[in-house]
């Protein structure tokens, strides 16, 4: 019976290498695989997935408009589907992604940030949790060596940001996973 799964973490937590490792597994069973994320990721090109670590793979890429099921139902044939960003995707999309499972008995597994750099969820990652059948922290540290639940986004200065579009693309250079505890100690020392 095939599951709708979440896996999530903070930057750096490998989800993308993951899910180009899992990727890589299937197709070495002969499975094929449906690769796609949502176009609002462009760091590394609007159809890349590209880990920190240097793996790369072409995939498909949604707009917010377009409609998962219909871009599902023109494949050829798909033994398992694995997004990537799956934070960016919309309710719907999500919905679909959880309509495949449900009507295709088709395994789902989809990469992506639990919360933005004000640790409010983004749309897509809550609608997960509302309906993922499994959901699992890939989990990365701080630099004070403590577990990093927070995508802190910094600027050329290395400030921590408080405020902003809850989308802002970037790798390294926008952003660093923090404890909880770290990034609040940040924020308060800047306000002094």
């Amino acid at each position: 019976m095939a599951k709708l799964y979440f896996k999530y973490g903070a930057m750096g937590s490998s989800k993308s290498a993951q899910a180009l490792i899992t990727k890589f597994n299937y197709e070495e069973r002969g499975m094929k695989v449906w690769l796609l994320k949502p176009a609002t990721d462009n760091r590394d090109g609007v159809e890349v997935i590209q880990s920190r670590i240097g793996l790369r793979e072409e995939a498909d890429a949604l707009k917010p408009e377009d409609s998962l099921l219909t871009r599902f139902k023109a494949l050829q044939r798909v033994d398992v589907v694995i997004t990537d960003e799956s934070q960016f995707f919309t309710e719907e999309q999500i919905d679909d992604l959880r309509y495949i499972v449900d009507n295709y008995d088709i395994p789902v597994l989809c990469f992506g940030l639990r919360t933005d750099f004000r640790t409010k969820l983004f749309p897509g990652s809550l609608r997960l949790f509302e309906v993922a059948d499994s959901i699992s922290e890939m989990k990365t540290i701080c630099s004070c060596g403590n577990k990093a639940i927070v995508n802190a986004r910094i600027n050329s200065e290395g400030k921590v940001l408080s405020e902003g579009e809850q989308v802002f693309i970037g790798g390294n250079e926008s952003y660093i996973a923090m404890c909880h505890k770290c990034w609040k100690k940040a924020l308060q020392e800047q306000e002094n």
